[in-house]
């Protein structure tokens, strides 16, 4: 469905005061503060090119939608890199977070879409929302679900398979812009977002904005295309040859004050004439012109694709029905939030009716048994362990018996397995450890001590 755009009409000031944050007039540090900031670029031999930016003030509030406008070449692209830490200012100073630009613990809570896509070609739609949610350390259930609701919301669902090389420049800007969204940042900075998008991709991204401040999101965003921003932005700058050169809310930069304009219905020739004395009569003035109101061509093409959408006709570009990811609306929680969520959750009490078991009818069998003491079964089973444990202990009587016995036949002289008066290994009449007809000593008995053979 061709996101709405109700909210274009109301005023900067209502956008603020139906989302949370701080506002012009709030007393919080700003998110961003820029002060006297000057680059200049020079040539190999350092004489100075061209000044991109020439002493520029002014400050970005917490949940404020805030503008850099310009032509091309005015030094929104320079001021936006200086503020990321990708330049380095020739003078003044720059603080994100209150932090200086290249503090690095800052660029998580950052999103970036710059001002040409810079994407891996051999990479899909998919694959490129996966590797930055990898970067921003994501786990896997969080990367899966927030790529499918920024697909879905970026219109590329039906193509997220394809190389990126093969999309066309408005469909890399769209999934730069989901790029930009995968790590749901606090500050997000989107340089020419609408950039090569057709009217309907223009709108979405306006009202994304829209719903992005609702939710105190701090955006800055940077554009020539002045139709483009004035129904989102709350605060601009308006700069040219790198100087401010207004800087306000829209109604004090856009508020005419020399004339008033009264829109009534339908109205006749005579009834016109009629009003145009009395301005005449009362203060001297005419009436400049009258006209018919004239439907605007975005309006026009925006209905036409809309029926188109709604006649179901195919196409093999982006879609321009998908809403509003989840995540970048607050609706689902993430990984610890769910879990804080869960923690604090009211448990509902359980009626005393489901915690009390209901009496049974009648006495209870066990306790009765249990009273009464043992039954005639329980007797039975005691005496035959008493019966198994005797048997038992005579079996290990019996074994104990043969092996004093053995210890008293050694005590004798008489080993196991040998005959009276022998000891155990030898023969009768011989010594331990002697043959047959030899001396304990081991030599012949006509040999002399000491001596050899005769």
């Amino acid at each position: 469905m061709v996101a709405n755009n109700r909210d274009s009409n109301r005023s900067a000031a209502q956008l603020r005061a139906a989302r949370p944050g701080t506002g012009p007039n709030g007393t919080q540090e700003p998110l961003i503060a820029v002060q006297a900031l000057t680059k200049t670029f020079k040539d190999f031999w350092l004489r100075s090119r061209a000044k991109a930016v020439d002493n520029v003030t002014f400050e970005v509030r917490p949940g404020e939608i805030f503008g850099l406008l310009g032509p091309n070449g005015s030094g929104k692209s320079t001021i936006i890199k200086i503020m990321l830490g990708l330049l380095k200012q020739t003078s003044g100073r720059a603080a994100v977070f209150g932090k200086p630009p290249s503090d690095v613990a800052v660029k998580k809570r950052i999103g970036y879409l710059p001002e040409e896509s810079y994407l891996y070609p051999f990479l899909n739609a998919r694959e490129t929302l996966d590797y930055y949610g990898k970067l921003f350390k994501l786990d896997r259930a969080v990367r899966t679900r927030r790529t499918d609701e920024l697909l879905d919301m970026v219109g590329l669902s039906a193509v997220q398979y394809r190389p990126v090389r093969e999309y066309s420049k408005g469909m890399q800007r769209r999934i730069g812009l989901a790029q930009a969204l995968i790590n749901d940042p606090e500050l997000l900075i989107l340089d020419e977002p609408t950039s090569g998008l057709d009217p309907i991709g223009t709108r979405q991204v306006k009202d994304l904005l829209m719903e992005l401040g609702r939710r105190g999101k701090t955006i800055v965003l940077s554009s020539h295309l002045l139709a483009d921003v004035e129904d989102c932005v709350d605060r601009m700058v308006i700069l040219y040859g790198g100087k401010i050169q207004e800087e306000g809310t829209c109604d004090e930069l856009l508020d005419a004050h020399d004339r008033s304009v009264i829109e009534t219905g339908m109205l006749d020739d005579a009834t016109i004439a009629e009003i145009e004395r009395i301005v005449k009569l009362r203060t001297g003035k005419s009436i400049i012109s009258v006209s018919k109101p004239r439907q605007k061509l975005e309006d026009k093409f925006v209905s036409i694709v809309q029926r188109a959408i709604d006649r179901k006709i195919e196409t093999s570009g982006a879609r321009h029905d998908g809403k509003t990811a989840g995540f970048l609306k607050g609706d689902a929680p993430d990984g610890q939030q769910l879990i804080e969520q869960l923690l604090k959750a009211d448990v509902a009490p359980r009626p005393m009716a489901a915690l009390v078991a209901p009496a049974a009818s009648g006495p209870d069998a066990s306790v009765l048994s249990s009273l009464s003491g043992p039954s005639t079964a329980d007797v039975a089973a005691s005496k035959a362990v008493e019966a198994k444990q005797a048997a038992a202990l005579a079996a290990k009587v019996e074994v104990d018996d043969s092996v004093i016995s053995s210890l008293l036949g050694n005590a004798t002289g008489t080993a196991p397995g040998t005959s009276p008066g022998t000891s155990p290994g030898t023969s009768p009449g011989t010594s331990p450890g002697t043959s047959p007809g030899s001396s304990p000593s081991g030599r012949n008995p006509g040999n002399p001590p000491g001596g050899g053979n005769a």
